[in-house]
């Protein structure tokens, strides 16, 4: 079973990754300028904050888990952030008080999921909309938060180059290596597996389960959280008005549509990467076809209904795994 899955798990790989490259011939053979060095790095770059975003969101789905407050915790712990510096705290102290909060959330996230037994696809959006309302309420009045004077350096995150190559994409590449070395090389990776798998059998083989939970979604809103301060430093602002678009959506988009199985226990980092690979491809193409944003939307609607719909029929759903509901989605 566990063969079959992994030859699975690589055909949609292989067929995603084979469909990007189809698109970008296509694109290349049919738009003038697709293919320039510069149109080739802007489209790594515009899609490097939602590769960011779909690495942390993928290792909560690996888990059996889901995360639809992560665009609500980075926009409002950015935005904290922010508003606190320019009230006079210093930057790296405002920074550090955006990331306590960020942790404050995923913990008690993970306690509704893991002791309360709250379905997470409930926790993670009302999560979501209680950490908005927070935010709006009590922590900043305006839409629209600019990095503040005493940032210092912070701009080079998201404007600056190394050896030419735009600091987001060096972000997002070593956010991946991170990652890959989390899943793979450490015994919290295996532990998300098993527990992604298996939920009855990881608690029965001694696996803290319910610690793990918490800890994933701690981890997966650190990591929006970077994407976030990436995002920041390269507009020089965080709009608030993200947590109202489709967002979470195309970060779903890109861990489904790689072969991060929602029923938990399979995927991995290049399946992330081949996501956003083809998802990159797809909205450069359309953008220089000067398609609509609504069509865009349209468009990546349905790439995503059939990205759920593959998912469904290649990692199906037993009985016994129907009926593990504790942090499941």
């Amino acid at each position: 079973m566990k063969i079959a899955a992994r030859r699975a798990k690589l055909t949609q790989e292989g067929i995603v990754f084979a469909l990007a490259v189809v698109l970008f011939v296509a694109f290349a053979v049919s738009l003038h300028g697709f293919v320039t060095s510069g149109n080739i790095v802007a489209l790594i770059r515009s899609v490097s904050i939602l590769g960011m975003l779909g690495l942390g969101m993928g290792l909560v789905v690996i888990g059996r888990g889901i995360d639809l407050a992560m665009i609500a915790t980075m926009v409002v712990a950015v935005s904290w952030a922010f508003s606190l510096a320019q009230a006079g705290m210093g930057f790296g102290y405002a920074l550090l008080i955006g990331a306590g909060f960020v942790i404050l959330v995923g913990c008690i996230t993970g306690i509704l999921v893991a002791f309360a037994e709250v379905p997470a696809i409930f926790t993670t959006l009302a999560m979501g909309l209680a950490v908005y309302g927070v935010g709006r309420a009590y922590f900043f009045k305006i839409d629209v938060q600019n990095v503040p004077d005493n940032a210092g350096a912070f701009s080079f995150l998201g404007v600056g180059h190394v050896f030419g190559v735009p600091m987001p994409i060096i972000a997002f590449a070593v956010l991946a290596v991170i990652v890959w070395l989390l899943l793979r090389w450490t015994r919290f990776g295996r532990f998300v597996y098993a527990m992604g798998d298996n939920l009855l059998a990881a608690r029965v083989a001694g696996i803290p389960v319910a610690l793990l939970i918490i800890a994933q979604y701690v981890v997966s809103g650190l990591i929006a959280y970077a994407a976030g301060l990436v995002m920041a430093a390269s507009v020089a602002s965080m709009s608030t008005r993200i947590y109202n678009s489709t967002m979470i959506y195309d970060v779903l988009l890109v861990v489904v549509l790689g072969g991060v199985s929602l029923s938990g226990g399979r995927g991995n980092v290049r399946s992330i990467l081949v996501g956003t690979l083809l998802v990159g491809v797809l909205l450069d193409g359309m953008t220089i076809m000067d398609v609509s944003y609504t069509e865009q939307n349209l468009v990546k609607s349905i790439v995503l209904l059939l990205a759920l719909v593959t998912d469904s029929l290649i990692n199906p759903r037993d009985e016994q795994t129907a009926q593990q509901q504790q942090g499941d989605i």
